[in-house]
């Protein structure tokens, strides 16, 4: 995850241009109209969806239940293309590159109207991703509050939820060294505040979920960093945001999202299993789950679904950004999800645990610097989602097909009856275990079969 407040060069637009789409009935994206499930279309056709079709249904549920799809804010209305190697590229029409207010305004709109072209049910945001920072926190707060107000009317407008909300405590410079693990007080008195009126915007606009990415809760050196203090301090903001959570009545999900590293050298959240240990040590399991992304799963060296295995194994997963990246680049590269056998992946674990509710499949992704068109912003959306339903239909048919789960229910079959039952229940000792390996002497060599497993799996994809 990541949020922009980005220039751009707009200087070929007039101020008369921006102002036509201040318009009442002002239309953001002239040309497109709302995108139809089109299956017969050929390879060359692109603003219509092959494979996703939301009233499907796929075991007991419709597509659009199992898949819960999410369009981000920040990386779809906020990114501008650019890279630590050039220059923006993404000039959109009705965003003059400034901070006002009329400009966020004109983005929330424009957002809005694609989030109904696309057919969507559910966006994200970072509170600095929709309304500017202003002079000092009570200005801040105010604007935040004028573009929650035109949120919620858009909201209910158009039927579009808040998946979740997010606070962005990593981009301005007072969080250089981290928010809740900042060396200075004052930094977490301030990242708390902004804490707490995000739960309130979130409260307002009916956020199913809450998300902490913890861009800069972590350490470039050890030198300068007392890790305990910092971890003390991180649980701690944890248990102030759910105390005031309960107190004002918000009933969505706390959602932390794990990352290795990016911005900083190493963070705190460093993957699935760092972040669950890290709940049990401070007793926050039963409070915050997890808001996983295969693109920073990858980066801590794990495979694609690693993560989303792990933190639904322990019934830790919340919610998934749904991305991926180039491993061979080794950075945080925020693409499209178009691996249909990836997708299957992780549409398996949500299968098997059920569904997402109340999390989802939030794009966390953001166009190619060179994908300049405004077409370009539905067309990546709509091969993604297409690639998830192909993933969805193909995991329900290996669910259907039985092979491969019985396949592994016989892998593990000598903890059904015997020793195998002891160990299983936790009724054996060292003693009886020693005995038992004498008696039997040496175990018989299994094969583990990955090849036959392999093989299987691409037999349903």
């Amino acid at each position: 995850m990541s949020s922009f407040a980005p220039t751009s060069d707009n200087a070929s637009t007039t101020r008369a241009s921006y102002e036509a789409f201040d318009a009442k009935n002002a239309e953001f994206f002239k040309g497109i109209s709302k995108i139809p499930f089109k299956p017969e279309a050929g390879p060359t056709e692109s603003l219509v969806f092959k494979h996703y079709n939301a009233s499907e249904v796929v075991m007991e549920k419709t597509m659009e239940e199992w898949l819960r799809f999410s369009v981000c804010f920040w990386h779809t209305f906020r990114g501008t293309g650019a890279d630590p190697f050039g220059f923006p590229t993404l000039v959109r029409p009705w965003d003059d590159g400034s901070n006002s207010l009329a400009n966020a305004k004109r983005r929330l709109r424009a957002g809005f109207e694609f989030f109904t072209k696309l057919g969507v049910k559910y966006w994200t945001f970072h509170d600095r991703d929709i309304a500017p920072e202003g002079r000092d926190l009570a200005e801040t707060n105010r604007n935040l509050d004028e573009l929650a107000e035109l949120a919620g009317q858009l909201q209910q407008e158009t039927g579009v939820k808040l998946l979740w909300a997010t606070c962005n405590l990593f981009a301005h410079p007072r969080y250089m060294n981290g928010a809740s693990t900042n060396p200075d007080a004052h930094v977490f008195a301030y990242a708390a505040a902004q804490v707490k009126k995000g739960l309130d915007v979130a409260l307002k606009l009916g956020a199913e979920n809450f998300v902490f990415w913890g861009g800069r809760e972590g350490f470039h050196s050890i030198l300068n960093t007392n890790v305990r203090s910092e971890l003390d301090h991180m649980a701690t903001f944890f248990r102030l945001a759910i105390a005031y959570k309960n107190k004002i009545g918000f009933k969505g999900v706390f959602l932390i999202e794990p990352k290795p590293k990016e911005p900083t050298k190493h963070q705190y959240d460093y993957d699935a299993m760092t972040v669950i240990a890290f709940l049990r040590t401070y007793g926050l399991e039963k409070e915050i789950k997890l808001n996983i992304e295969p693109n920073h799963t990858t980066l801590a060296g794990h495979s694609y679904e690693h993560d989303i295995v792990m933190s639904s194994a322990y019934n830790m997963l919340g919610s998934i950004d749904s991305n991926t990246g180039s491993p061979d680049l080794g950075w945080d590269t925020d693409q499209f999800p178009m691996d249909v056998k990836h997708a299957t992946f992780v549409m398996q674990v949500v299968l098997r645990q059920g569904g997402l509710q109340p999390g989802g499949l939030n794009f966390d992704c953001k166009v190619r610097r060179e994908s300049t068109d405004l077409r370009d912003m539905f067309i990546s959306h709509i091969g993604a989602m297409d690639t998830f339903a192909r993933g969805l239909k193909v995991a329900a048919n290996i669910f259907k097909g039985g092979d491969m789960a019985k396949h592994v229910e016989d892998r593990y079959k000598s903890f059904r009856s015997g020793i195998g039952a002891k160990i299983e229940s936790a009724d054996t000792s060292l003693e009886e275990l020693e005995a038992f390996a004498l008696s039997q002497g040496e175990p018989e060599r299994i094969s583990g079969q990955q090849e036959h497993y392999e093989n299987m799996l691409n037999y349903y994809v």
